[in-house]
């Protein structure tokens, strides 16, 4: 069972909950602009928030980190609420956590570790760009149904209240540390605003959250073959996009406080947090790595922030909506902006002159995918692509051969480097078939057959000697080498030296 609080290390109970307050304050806003993007009612923003909040902050891989309704899977059900509509989407969110459940009960959360630094720095640089510039829409007001930019005294107001949150933001840990930052802003904007009267826009000029409890109810849909047929693909690409957000931020919260987090648990946790998003009337979502950075930032280390968080937005959406309606969108929007200056990793920018000129450009391509199409599992998937044909390239290159012919008029070929699909054509050109003696041997001690292009290579150049009249064989084989000659028996034909194996003896009464 997972543990709420460790008493290893004491828990700093006012700064986790400190740190709730300030991560709900700050997943209202973009809850809510997630949902009317997609197209939803504006409290299945929230109840998602609600619900992947507290279940992954009770279950999930690791203390610190924040799931909610985010953007990246509610982009994903755009099509799908426009086609078919909202119980469809339902649905699909309950069937994309069924797939994070195989995900984790399959144990394939381990893959993220086949994503490179550059990847991830293009990931989160990226990510930073998206949060920063999503905070332009709010500097936009409605003009006959029309999207227009603020100007004159309104444009001039918010300027000044974002300004003053960053200010606050900045200077307050100078002061004090017993409070988060963010939440300290928010406070002090929202008293200049309420005491001085000023008109600007606040959160219910985004929508109204007043509401009751999620209700327990099973999609309204045929639970037939052809709903499946639609549903699949939606919840599919949904729990990839999901999964790998939430693995990604993960690994940044790992970065940040020095821990290690259990990616199977989280993918456990996601996975349950979303069917129960389906059926209580939620759209969904994973990881929020703004608002992990937050918690982090405003000094959380626990569960309990997340669970405070979670429990806060139920309480507002029950009771305390007609408050936090009146909270000014400046000040949002000015913690989000710090957030997305502290998301963004800055060292990639220092050490960008030491870098291989493979990894630069592998992170600029995730970094421009992920802002122009805000897929961030297409931007992961093709940036691992890149960073593997980059790397088999490299080590096709280091494929070599040492020659000598020993006293007894043997020729000897003393591999360095892998043999696979990417050095075969290189392997092949090192053998002087019709020049060499009758006897060759192929040293594989400081190399290794890797796949079945690497058989086929050693195929090939056996076939080659044998019309030549002369005999080649292999020697030095790893046991792995060896499994994969011998499941390739029938197809290829090759001579394997066997080599001895020395044992050590031990004297009687030595360990």
């Amino acid at each position: 069972m997972t543990r709420l609080f460790d008493f290893r290390q004491p828990i700093r109970y006012k700064t986790e909950i400190l740190a709730g307050l300030t991560v709900a304050m700050t997943m209202i806003p973009e809850s809510l602009s997630f949902a009317i993007l997609a197209g939803f009612p504006p409290l299945t923003g929230l109840y998602a928030a609600f619900i992947m909040g507290l279940v992954t902050a009770i279950f999930g891989g690791r203390p610190g980190m924040v799931s909610g309704g985010a953007g990246a899977t509610a982009i994903v059900l755009i099509a799908l609420m426009q086609s078919h509509g909202l119980q469809y989407v339902f649905a699909a969110v309950a069937l994309s956590g069924l797939f994070q459940l195989l995900i984790g009960a399959f144990r394939w959360g381990k893959f993220v570790r086949l994503v490179p630094q550059p990847v991830m720095y293009g990931f989160v640089n990226g990510l930073a760009f998206i949060i920063f510039t999503s905070q332009l829409s709010q500097f936009k007001t409605l003009v006959n149904g029309q999207s227009v930019w603020l100007s004159g005294s309104p444009l001039y107001t918010m300027l000044g209240l974002v300004a003053l949150t960053i200010g606050v933001v900045f200077l307050f840990p100078k002061l004090t540390k017993a409070v988060p930052a963010s939440l300290a802003a928010i406070v002090v904007v929202f008293a200049v605003v309420w005491f001085g009267n000023i008109e600007t826009k606040t959160v219910g000029d985004i929508a109204a959250i007043s509401g009751s409890l999620p209700n327990f109810h099973l999609p309204e849909v045929p639970f037939t073959f052809s709903t499946l047929q639609i549903i699949f693909p939606y919840a599919l690409i949904m729990a990839g996009v999901g999964t790998i957000e939430s693995l990604l931020t993960l690994n940044v919260a790992d970065e940040i406080t020095g821990t290690r987090g259990n990616g199977n648990r989280e993918c456990l946790a996601q996975g349950s947090a979303n069917i129960l998003n389906g059926v209580f009337g939620g759209m969904g979502g994973c990881a929020m790595i703004a608002q992990t950075f937050v918690n982090l930032s405003a000094g959380s280390r626990a569960r309990l922030s997340g669970i405070i968080g979670a429990l806060t937005i139920l309480l507002i959406v029950l009771v305390g909506a007609p408050v936090i309606e009146q909270l000014p969108m400046a000040a949002l929007v000015g913690v989000m902006m710090m957030v997305a200056m502290g998301t963004f990793e800055w060292i990639s920018l220092r050490i960008i002159n030491k870098m291989p000129k493979s990894d630069i450009l592998t992170g600029m391509l995730v970094a421009g995918i992920t802002v122009w199409l805000h897929n961030l599992a297409l931007a992961v998937l093709l940036g691992v692509v890149v960073a593997a044909l980059v790397f088999a390239w490299e080590s096709a290159k280091r494929i070599r051969a040492r020659k000598y012919t020993d006293e007894a008029g043997i020729k000897h070929y003393e591999l360095y480097g892998p043999l696979f699909f990417g050095s075969v054509m290189a392997f092949g050109e090192k053998f002087d078939v019709a020049g060499d003696p009758a006897e060759v041997v192929v040293d594989f001690k400081e190399s290794r057959i890797a796949d079945m292009s690497g058989i086929d290579a050693v195929n090939r150049i056996s076939e080659r000697y044998r019309q030549a009249g002369k005999h080649l064989r292999l020697r030095h084989l790893s046991p792995d080498c060896r499994q994969l000659l011998h499941n390739a028996a029938g197809i290829i034909e090759v001579d394997i030296i066997e080599d001895p194996e020395y044992h050590v003896a031990i004297e009687a009464g030595v360990r």
